[in-house]
């Protein structure tokens, strides 16, 4: 119990730091017209330890900056988006479309997390995220590295075959033609258990010292920040842009809040912005990301594996959001706490990360229509 507790309280995506104080003004780029008192943010209020950041630009960036063909600086792109950084997450509803909207309030939380490559092919890159953060009491003392395996992300280029989200938790495949995806990436994100969460087509543009990928509208499940606070709406619906800087990268979303129907019926709540910034440190040490990693690695590669194979099998899937009152998440990260601490059996391995998920598929009989 302790863990689960520990583990929901890090993916809400944990502090606000030392900084926090007494609002003077309104949240930037916000409701000028609203009080500031009104509008301050919600989110983690966790005090993190402080975090050195690194300044000068980085070997990745200087790589970016160099000559190449274009296929050469997208993959340059990609690859330097691995390494140690300070998170914001940032996100604020610019704009309703419902009678007697009253904007909610912004959401403001960061983190330190870890970003590895763990798997670089021909024509594919696949990064996980690991949050590891050090926590500080009213005290000052400092506690920690916590871990959480994070989101992960997969780029394949020119992809053809594609399962984007439908809504109910429903995705479905998506062909596309090679005409349709020639010189562009996708990106798959992924849940922290593995799990899809949506899929989109995009392409990186290189210029000018700008490297940048700004993808397609896509559909998503709800995010973690609102899923468990929000209920009139159930799709996330928009496009992003990834853009490399000398000391990190920029993730900005812009977001459209969709309530979907099982009848078809589909009308929007409202409009949102969020900006992501990955900023590169030095201090704390974010280390034990790569010692965890190694002693469950194996494990979440069958689960990666099962997927696959099941996106291989399948046109169209639903999963349930829990059986027998408890989530995925929480059945692949118990079983992986145990590999962490006793080490891995690769049978068995196998066996939990197949009989998991497939638990967690609604029969063909309860597949829902996906009628985004």
């Amino acid at each position: 119990m302790k863990r689960t507790i520990l583990i929901l309280g890090l993916l809400s995506l944990i502090s606000k730091g030392e900084e926090e104080s007494k609002v003077t003004g309104g949240h930037v780029f916000a409701w000028p017209f609203l009080e500031a008192s009104e509008m301050q943010p919600q989110g983690g209020t966790t005090m993190g330890s402080e975090v050195t950041l690194d300044t000068k630009p980085s070997k990745q960036w200087q790589d970016l900056q160099k000559e190449g063909t274009k296929y050469e600086k997208d993959v340059r792109g990609i690859l330097a988006m691995a390494g140690n950084y300070r998170v914001s997450f940032d996100f604020i509803e610019t704009m309703g479309f419902r009678e007697n909207y009253a904007p909610p309030k912004p959401y403001f939380s960061w983190g330190t997390e870890h970003v590895q490559v763990i798997q670089h092919d021909e024509d594919f890159i696949s990064l996980q995220h690991t949050l590891v953060m050090f926590f500080k009491d009213e005290e000052g003392k400092e506690s920690g590295p916590y871990l959480v395996k994070h989101w992960r992300q997969d780029w394949t280029y020119e992809d053809t075959d594609l399962h984007t989200y439908r809504g109910f938790l429903t995705w479905k495949r998506e062909r596309k033609t090679p005409d349709e995806v020639k010189g562009k990436w996708s990106q798959a994100v992924f849940q922290v258990d593995d799990s899809p969460r949506y899929e989109v087509l995009g392409e990186w543009v290189h210029e000018r010292g700008l490297s940048m990928w700004k993808s397609e509208s896509c559909a998503r499940p709800l995010p973690r920040r609102e899923f468990s606070v929000r209920s009139d709406y159930n799709v996330l619906e928009g496009s992003h842009e990834i853009t490399m800087t000398p000391t990190g990268w920029v993730h900005v979303q812009n977001n459209q809040k969709l309530s979907l129907g099982e009848d078809g019926g589909r009308s929007y709540v409202g409009q949102e912005l969020g900006v992501n910034r990955y900023e590169r440190m030095s201090e704390p040490s974010l280390v034990a990301a790569d010692e965890s990693w190694a002693k469950t690695k194996e494990y979440w590669a069958e689960v990666r594996k099962t997927w696959n194979e099941l996106y291989a099998s399948r046109d169209t899937f639903t999963l349930k959001p829990e059986v027998n009152g408890r989530k995925l998440y929480q059945e692949h990260f118990q079983f992986a706490g145990e590999v962490e601490k006793s080490g891995y059996d690769a049978v068995a391995g196998r066996h939990h990360a197949q009989k998991t998920i497939l638990k967690f598929l609604a029969e063909d009989s309860d597949l829902k229509d996906g009628k985004y």
